[in-house]
Parts: C-alpha cells; structure tokens; sequence
C-alpha cells in the first residue's frame, strides 16, 4: 500500500497571484447588462459600468482581469474600443449568436473598470484582426 506524507510546514515556492485573475467575455448578458449598462441605466452605475459589479470585483480582489475574452477576441481590435462612442464601428459577434456589437464596452471602458476595482488590465489585444507589431506601437 502507498503511503503519502504532506509536510505543510515545508514550503515550496510562493504562487503568482496574477494566475487568480478573471475572464471578461462578449458572451451573454456578462459585458451588456452585466457589467456596461450605460450612462442613462436606471441601474446604478458609475461612466456606465455598474456599482454592484465593482463592489463585488473589488470584494475578489482580482489581481488582473482578461478582456476580451473567449472567440470574441478573435475579431476585436483595440482601436475599435477607444474615442467618443458613437464614433466607434459597430458591428455583430459572430460568434455568439450573431448578436449586434454596438462597441460600447470598448478598450476606453475596460480600463476604467479594471482601475475601479484596482486591478490591472490584461487586453488581449488583435488576435486575428492585426499585428503584434501593431498592438506594441
């Protein structure tokens, strides 16, 4: 029969706290009602992103949060999410259910939610829509 010793007074080595991070994906209601409800929202929220959602993040304490996430960053650029709203291009998420995209949780928006809840952000930047040299200039 094996027999196994676990010593917990004999450490070995100290964990990154960034691989407790979270995922922010275009999928369901998760950015549109879930975090971005709008400036003019009934739903308390601060710019348009929603208190209760940060006073939750900022319970977690996420040390990075990854946007965007998932298939949907396979055709988002960066570019596409910065500038006035309504000068952005819109378009629709191919990828889950060929809903509309109105680019309103744009780059500009992630920023500020990840500095409202003191992480750091993690763009996953132009995986199939530009260069790295692009994303690094």
């Amino acid at each position: 029969m094996a027999k196994l010793r676990i010593n917990v007074n004999d450490p070995i080595g100290t964990i990154n706290p960034n691989i407790y991070g979270h995922f922010a994906e275009h999928l369901g209601r998760c950015i549109y009602e879930g975090i971005w409800v709008g400036e003019d929202s009934p739903i308390p929220n601060t710019g348009g992103i929603r208190n209760d959602v940060v006073a939750a993040l900022r319970k977690v304490k996420p040390p990075v949060i990854h946007w965007p996430g998932g298939c949907f960053a396979d055709d988002y650029h960066w570019q596409d999410g910065v500038g006035p709203r309504e000068q952005r291009p819109q378009g629709v998420n191919i990828h889950w259910g060929e809903v509309p995209e109105p680019n309103a949780f744009g780059t500009q928006e992630f920023v500020r939610l990840c500095r409202m809840v003191g992480a750091e952000p993690y763009i996953v930047g132009n995986v199939g829509s530009g260069t790295v040299r692009e994303l690094r200039s």
